[in-house]
């Protein structure tokens, strides 16, 4: 059975993938941006709090996102 670690929409056309791999996500979504020119986004899925939140920070090419720093 397989299981779903992402799914990757866009909010500006009919995109909906779903991923068992966060890289196949990371792929769809920088491919889709220069296809495209949308900003698509992921929602993963059965990580722990921490790691999503660290993922969020990180951005999906591991540029910070933010200037806040993470709080536990």
């Amino acid at each position: 059975m397989s299981t779903h670690r992402a799914t990757v929409t866009c909010p500006s056309c009919d995109l909906e993938e779903t991923f068992e791999k966060l890289q196949a996500a990371r792929t769809c979504i920088e491919n889709h941006r220069a296809e495209t020119g949308h900003d698509p986004a992921w929602e993963l899925h059965g990580l722990s709090s921490g790691v999503e939140r660290a993922g969020e920070a990180a951005g999906v090419c591991g540029v910070p996102g933010s200037d806040e720093p993470l709080t536990e």
